[in-house]
C-alpha cells in the first residue's frame, strides 16, 4: 500500500484545513497513493462526500476525526479547569468503529461542547471497539506531557490509551512541521515506543 496520510483535515476544519475534499481523489491518486483518511477537527461532515469521492476512483477512504478530549470530563465546564482540551486521532477501522467514533462525535456535541464538541476518557472506554488511535499532534495530551517535562505523566497516559483501544489500536504519532518543541516530542516518543 505505501504511504498513506492518516492524519489530513479538509475544510471543514476551520483555520487549518487547506485540502478540498472535492481535490483529494485526483491529489491522491497523482501521488500515487491507494488509500486516505480525513480527520478534521472534532467534526465529521465531510466523510459522506469523502466515501463517495474515493469509492468512485478506487481509492480507500478511511474515515477518521481528531477529537477533542477534556481535561476532566466532557460534563464539567469552568472556566479554569475546562478549557485545556487536548486532541487526539481517532480511525475507524470497520463499521462497528464508524458507528461509534459517530457516538463519540455526536456526544462531543450534544453533552461535551464547551469552547469546542469535547470527549473524555469514559466515552473513548465506551465506545473504542473497532477505533485505531493515534496519539495526536503536539497539541495531545502525550505531547504536552512531554513539553511539561512530565515523563511520568506522558507514560501514564500512553498506558492508559493502549489499555482503551488494545493491542495493535493505539500508536504514538510523529510529525514534522517545523513547530517548536516538535523535535523533542518526536525523540521522546522514539523512546516510549522502544520500551
Amino acid at each position: 500500500m505505501g504511504f498513506v496520510h492518516l492524519h489530513l483535515h479538509t475544510e471543514y476544519s476551520l483555520l487549518d484545513g487547506e485540502c478540498r475534499i472535492s481535490d483529494l481523489p485526483e491529489a491522491i491518486e497523482r501521488v500515487g497513493q491507494t488509500a486516505c483518511a480525513i480527520t478534521d477537527h472534532g467534526v465529521m461532515y465531510g466523510v459522506v462526500d469523502f466515501f463517495k469521492l474515493c469509492t468512485e476512483r478506487g481509492i480507500k477512504p478511511i474515515i477518521g476525526c481528531e477529537v477533542y478530549v477534556a481535561p476532566r470530563t466532557m460534563i464539567q465546564k469552568d472556566r479554569l479547569l475546562d478549557s485545556d482540551y487536548s486532541h487526539l486521532v481517532l480511525l475507524a477501522k470497520n463499521e462497528v468503529g464508524y458507528r461509534n467514533l459517530v457516538n463519540i462525535v455526536s456526544k462531543a456535541f450534544t453533552d461535551g461542547f464547551y469552547q469546542k464538541p469535547r470527549t473524555d476518557i469514559e466515552m473513548l472506554e465506551k465506545y473504542s471497539e473497532g477505533l485505531i488511535a493515534l496519539s495526536g499532534c503536539i497539541s495531545g495530551s502525550i505531547p504536552k506531557a512531554i513539553l511539561a517535562g512530565d515523563m511520568s505523566l506522558a507514560r501514564e497516559r500512553i498506558i492508559v490509551l493502549s489499555r482503551i483501544f488494545g493491542k495493535n489500536n493505539f500508536y504514538l504519532e510523529l510529525q514534522r512541521h517545523g513547530i517548536d518543541g516538535q523535535e523533542e516530542v518526536n525523540r521522546t516518543l522514539v523512546r516510549f515506543s522502544q520500551r
